[in-house]
């Protein structure tokens, strides 16, 4: 078993996803309906999660290849000059001329939480091409996707990658209705509570409910089941039963793409070939530095940022 700090392979990863210019508002607290606010500042933040977990990919290690759609506009140039930035492979992003590219406002407050209104436009009209999506798929160790992107545009994606026998990764937000045949397609799915609620009916309090909620996800056919519980930290479930991790202590400013850095950490440790317990707790050393910082993608680490972070608890099991 490689430690998290040894040289470990550059795998190949795709992700299809959204591609959106963040409006960042750091502000007090959420104004009241009527209520005029004076906020603190404001920013514009390469953001999306598509973009974040394909950033989230690369700064971990691995080669990623992106899927997405960008409007021909200044905010479509920006944002790709931030992503070919850290090395992403974007012959798959494509140009809408009439869309604009997608808007994003991220409301955060000063305690660290946030509130969101995402504006698709150009995201909407993403058209994959079978061949196109085959030969991104041609070596990748894993196909990493959300549900920003149009919902048929991603099942008909997830059903070309398991036929090409490239694991799947799936995190499920927004949430949207997913058909019965989609759960045994999935090598992985990563969900937070909120989430796995909804999906499963149950009402998840604590560790213990999310072990149950990701069993019975993984009895619909799910390989792997991964639950974040925020500052709590985060359940895997596998045929090796249910562990809680708990998360590092850090004092958060922003929780925006946390979610999105936890995945593309743990998607990266996964292709790498390592154990499910320590690339969840991968996601979550990748996720408290993230939470620490200010902004979507500007706040995603690299791999030698978490060398700085000291290493999560072993998990225990449910």
């Amino acid at each position: 078993m490689s430690s998290d700090n040894a040289p470990l392979l550059r795998p190949r990863i795709v992700v299809l996803g959204s591609l959106n210019m963040d409006l960042l508002l750091r502000v007090p607290r959420a104004p009241d309906a009527g209520e005029t606010l004076i906020g603190h500042n404001f920013a514009t933040v390469p953001g999306g999660k598509g973009g974040n977990q394909a950033v989230s990919c690369a700064r971990q290690g691995a080669d990623v290849a992106l899927l997405g759609r960008l409007g021909a506009d200044a905010y479509g140039n920006s944002l790709r000059a931030a992503l070919a930035a850290d090395g992403i492979d974007l012959a798959g992003v494509q140009t809408d001329a009439e869309q604009p590219t997608g808007l994003a406002l991220v409301m955060v407050d000063d305690a660290a939480q946030n509130r969101i209104v995402v504006i698709p436009g150009a995201n909407a009209t993403l058209r994959v091409e079978p061949a196109t999506l085959t030969a991104a798929l041609a070596g990748a160790a894993f196909f990493v996707t959300q549900l920003e992107a149009p919902l048929g545009q991603v099942i008909d994606a997830i059903e070309a990658a398991h036929a090409a026998s490239c694991p799947v990764l799936l995190n499920p937000s927004p949430m949207a209705a997913l058909p019965d045949t989609l759960w045994p397609r999935l090598d992985t799915l990563v969900l937070n509570e909120v989430e796995a609620s909804e999906l499963t009916g149950r009402p998840l309090r604590d560790p213990a409910g999310a072990a149950a909620a990701a069993l019975e996800l993984r009895r619909r056919g799910v390989q792997r089941v991964v639950v974040t519980l925020g500052s709590q930290g985060a359940v895997a479930s596998d045929v090796q039963g249910s562990r809680f991790h708990p998360a590092l202590p850090v004092r958060a400013v922003d929780t925006t793409a946390a979610g999105d850095t936890f995945t593309g950490a743990l998607a990266v440790a996964l292709a790498q070939g390592q154990p499910l317990d320590q690339a969840v707790r991968r996601g979550i050393r990748a996720a408290a530095w993230c939470v620490a910082r200010v902004g979507a993608q500007p706040s995603i680490p690299t791999a030698q940022d978490l060398e700085s972070l000291p290493e999560p608890l072993a998990g225990h099991p449910l």
